[in-house]
């Protein structure tokens, strides 16, 4: 681990060189109040290539607002269709349609066009009939159909670097399931693509994001990491530091890029993960830890004695997935194809700073309970276990 005063010297030099994932020593994280982007998180500033009118399925979740947000900064004419139910009115000079997918209620999208249309389906086992119905109808009425996949789709992530191009579930690789039952998500959302394919051909954009994290994430999922390094003292570090990697996507860099896509007419099918040489579990803890003051240790424990212990990847230490058989790629992907087509990294201070923002915008007992990670507890009696081992 680097110094303090190296760490203060390279930061200095660098501005928010902690994004990146310097080591951090324990208990003495610089705060990063403004992160800047560095090298590898160029934001795109050009303007848009056209003037769009843009049709956004959704637009009130997680995703959805930051889609809207960013197309009208960009001048663009945004209309959303949804239920009507979640907040309506949510933005000045969007036009809302109302309508009910679930149901097939879909008469607000007749005899319209748009230039481009962005699907944002929920995780839900009935998506490829949402997707059906909406791209089916939108067939002649749009020149672009964006879906939001996910990496959840591939049935197979052995191979590293992990590409866009790996093979994806079918109703036949899907492991314990059986025709009838409901969709699980992984596969819903394969089949999904295959709707918006059929109706959009080859004017169809698939984006497949690994995990969402930022303002606005109700799972808890990344912002675990940050609340936990925030609140300090010793904390349980999962895996092996340096070859356990990590790859997930800040919701405005995926949201941002979304637009630009649209804008351009870029079709085909895209990952939506970053940054673009990933992370090592050591940089990604270490990162987050330079946006907090708080006295810290790491304990690392190894994958073995976690599971022996029940604390599972993704779960009781969410964001981290060591490269176990079949996922020796899911954190290695190569994003060349994806660079090209202009997506683009904010730093991880950016996201660390954001999520901790809106976390502390919550109210105290949603502040108080996580949705995702372990509790201080089970954390306190795995490190004790651990010690005494």
């Amino acid at each position: 681990m680097t110094s303090r005063r190296t760490f203060l010297k390279v930061t200095a030099a660098a501005g928010g060189a902690a994004a990146a994932g310097l080591a951090i020593p324990g208990g003495l994280g610089a705060r990063v109040s403004r992160p800047s982007t560095g090298p590898e998180t160029t934001r795109a500033s050009t303007g848009p290539s056209r003037q769009m009118r843009l049709l956004i399925l959704g637009g009130t979740g997680f995703i959805g607002p930051h889609q809207v947000r960013y197309a009208l900064e960009r001048g663009h004419e945004v209309t959303v269709f949804n239920r009507g139910q979640s907040a309506p009115g949510m933005f000045d000079g969007v036009e809302e349609l109302t309508g009910d997918r679930a149901a097939g209620e879909l008469d607000a999208l007749r005899g319209r066009r748009w230039d481009a249309v962005i699907d944002n389906s929920a995780s839900r086992a009935d998506a490829p009939y949402w997707v059906r119905d909406s791209a089916g109808l939108l067939r002649d009425a749009a020149d672009v159909y964006l879906f939001i996949s996910t990496r959840s789709v591939f049935s197979d992530l052995s191979q590293v670097p992990g590409t866009v191009d790996a093979p994806v579930l079918t109703r036949e690789t899907t492991a314990n399931w059986s025709e009838g039952d409901p969709y699980p998500y992984g596969l819903a959302k394969a089949l999904a693509e295959e709707e918006a394919r059929a109706a959009f051909g080859d004017r169809t954009t698939i984006v497949r994001p690994g995990l969402i994290v930022g303002p606005g994430d109700e799972t808890d999922r990344f912002t675990y990491w940050p609340v936990r390094i925030e609140r300090g003292g010793e904390i349980l570090a999962p895996g092996n530091a340096e070859e356990d990697r990590i790859q997930v996507i800040d919701v405005r860099d995926l949201c941002e890029w979304c637009i630009r896509l649209c804008e351009d007419r870029v079709t085909g099918t895209y990952m939506a993960v970053g940054p673009e040489r990933g992370r090592s579990m050591a940089e990604f803890l270490y990162g987050i830890a330079g946006v907090t003051t708080a006295p810290l240790s790491w304990t690392w424990v190894p994958r073995e004695f976690l599971a022996e212990h029940g604390f599972r990847a993704y779960r009781e230490m969410p964001v981290w997935r060591p490269p176990t058989p079949g996922f020796e790629g899911f954190a290695r992907f190569d994003l060349s194809r994806e660079v090209a087509a202009g997506l683009t990294f904010r730093s991880l201070a950016d996201t660390a700073t954001a999520t901790l923002e809106y976390h502390h915008g919550r109210d105290a007992e949603r502040r108080a309970t996580l949705r995702a990670g372990a509790t201080a507890q089970q954390e306190a009696e795995v490190l004790r276990a651990w010690h005494a081992r």
